[in-house]
């Protein structure tokens, strides 16, 4: 079965459980400072954890591409990628965990679906702690469908528990299925997840029954939900009998390509094979940022930082494979011809991707030469003073301030008879390390979809901004995206140029205009194509279901959104622009207030 196989076969079979199919969500979350990327099919969905009603129902499945950056120095072993793509199925306060177990073990065992071995199938479910009990009721149901205790296993709160989007919320126990790789080797012992070589993850149900106070209590929930995920990579793997997701149609192209542009084969040895998938995966995964209609560029922070790291690992490693300078233009073309069909933004959007990626790798490029120059001092010196070791501030050092990579360190300097001092590099790495997740916890610290009062006021004043921005400066200021705290807003439009002192005194008082005028707001249900004809504002090359929700704010703003809103413009304030600057290329940034 191939990957397209499987995303319509997994579609298929929710929607003949009532389902509803809706469209993934862009890689960038809206109106999320908590997280940098889409990291799960949750996110976008979170709203409707919380209780607000979708317009699709309460059954959904669905197709959502990720980015996950936490084990990006695992990527190159035979699982772990930047870059995925996840299927969801999803009861908003409908079905709970009966059907679900139910529906997942007969789309993995049934021969009209994936048709799995049962016996190769085992699942992991919470074990339960001080306050929150064992998860009897999903043992029971794994028994009653005929899952033996031998391949049951409870695992504790750091394998089978999904915690809240952000310090409160909704949240609860997990069930994990896993497929044996090697059915007939060994027994195994302890719990699949001890022996990730064997056993593949495939498939995740999370219960969320409880809701985590700001005192840290579980309560349990009025409405039970259910987020499910399968990753489409894994499990094509598995039903291919592929020993790593590289092996599978989704990367082939792509690893031809490489091979073709260096001369060598995966095969060759552990080292080549691992710099193969390195490059492969953060490659693939930069496309689909850059391609994204909601894109970031590369930068030093946030979203841009991400991307750069990506970005530049992969020159690192492509080093390694001997690839030529520009190589990852080659690469990001296969990848947009394997996946145009399913993302049409990726060939929309290619220029961008391959100019991006290019730019990129050419100023890294000059980063390495300055490195190389910087790293030849160093081993002057040490030569002149007769030195063997390379103290680890200065190897941190060459990383920190010139991005040298490590291991091109250690290679130099092994060809020196050099060696250096990695356990001091590893305190100075630490350190640093230490600093910038305090950073990133200050800089990111928030609510995910935060429902709060003065995020809704914020949100809605966006709405505002975006119509004042095109009234200003043209119908081509259209949204690129936004991230709203309880304390600002920042709107990201496409434009040119620098605004003028005057257009932006313009808006201002053309959306505090409309504050004043006490529009009101409102909320109706329909399709796309009537929702052109009415000349809501939306990125109409962008997916959206079936069924979206549109608000108007009286005659003056009419756009297609997910909330939260306001009742009434009059409870917002008043709105003042703090700061407008350039965000990327042709698109600008303002951060605004609400006094």
């Amino acid at each position: 079965m191939k990957a397209d196989e499987l995303r319509e076969m997994f579609l298929g079979f929710f929607e003949s459980k009532g389902h509803t199919r809706i469209s993934g969500a862009s890689l960038i979350p809206e109106n999320d400072p908590t997280v940098l990327f889409t990291t799960a099919g949750m996110h976008p969905l979170v709203p409707y954890l919380l209780g607000e009603p979708h317009p699709s129902g309460t059954r959904l499945c669905d197709v959502q591409k990720c980015i996950r950056t936490g084990d990006i120095e695992e990527v190159g072993d035979a699982s772990h990628l930047t870059f995925f793509e996840m299927l969801g199925n999803w009861s908003l306060g409908d079905y709970f965990k009966e059907e679900a177990i139910a529906w997942s073990y007969e789309f993995l065992t049934s021969k009209s679906y994936l048709g799995f071995d049962p016996d190769r199938l085992s699942v992991t479910v919470f074990e339960g702690e001080e306050g929150i009990p064992l998860d009897q009721q999903s043992i029971d149901i794994w028994k009653k469908i005929g899952v033996p205790d031998s391949r049951i296993h409870p695992c504790p709160r750091s394998d089978n528990w999904w915690g809240p989007a952000g310090q409160t919320g909704p949240c609860g126990p997990d069930t994990e299925m896993f497929i044996d790789t090697d059915p007939g080797g060994p027994a195994a012992s302890g719990a699949p997840g001890d022996s990730p070589a064997r056993f593949f993850e495939i498939w995740n149900d999370v219960f969320m029954q409880y809701n985590k106070t700001a005192q840290g209590d579980h309560e349990p929930l009025e409405k039970s939900n259910v987020d499910t995920g399968m990753g489409v990579e894994r499990t094509i793997a598995m039903l291919q009998g592929k020993r790593s997701v590289f092996d599978t149609e989704l990367f082939t192209p792509v690893v031809e390509t490489i091979a073709d542009s260096c001369g060598k084969s995966m095969d060759e040895s552990d080292e080549i094979a691992r710099a193969f998938r390195v490059v492969a995966d953060h490659v693939r995964s930069a496309v689909f940022i850059l391609g994204d209609d909601k894109s970031v560029t590369p930068s030093n922070l946030g979203q841009g930082y991400v991307l750069r790291r990506l970005i530049r690992r992969s020159v690192r490693f492509a080093k390694n494979l001997g690839l030529p300078v520009g190589f990852s233009k080659a690469i990001a073309r296969t990848v947009i011809e394997n996946y145009r069909h399913v993302y049409p933004e990726l060939e929309r959007n290619s220029a961008r991707i391959v100019s991006e990626l290019a730019g990129e790798e050419e100023k890294f490029e000059a980063t390495l030469s300055r490195g190389m120059g910087e790293l030849e001092k160093v081993i002057a010196r040490m030569k002149e003073h007769n030195q063997t070791v390379v103290p680890g501030r200065l190897v941190f050092r060459l990383y920190d301030t010139c991005g040298f990579p490590l291991e091109f360190t250690e290679e130099i300097c092994r060809e020196q008879d050099l060696e250096i001092d990695r356990e001091g590099y590893d305190k100075a790495f630490d350190k640093h390390r230490e600093v910038s997740k305090k950073g990133a916890e200050k800089s990111f610290k928030g609510g995910l979809a935060d429902h709060s009062e003065a995020t809704t006021r914020l949100h809605t004043a966006t709405h505002l901004l975006h119509k004042g921005l095109q009234m200003v400066l043209g119908d081509h200021a259209q949204q690129r995206g936004s991230n709203i705290t309880p304390d600002r807003l920042r709107f990201d439009f496409s434009h040119p140029q620098k605004m003028t002192d005057d257009e932006k005194r313009q808006v201002e008082e053309i959306v505090n205009r409309a504050i004043q005028d006490s529009l009101a707001v409102s909320m109706e249900v329909m399709t796309l194509e009537d929702a052109r004809k009415l000349g809501a504002m939306a990125l109409f090359d962008a997916k959206y279901d079936e069924q979206i929700k549109v608000y108007r704010m009286g005659d003056f703003s009419t756009e297609v959104c997910g909330g939260p809103h306001v009742e009434n413009t009059k409870e917002l304030g008043a709105f003042r622009i703090v700061k407008e600057e350039a965000s990327s290329a042709g698109v600008r940034r303002i951060r605004a207030v609400l006094e």
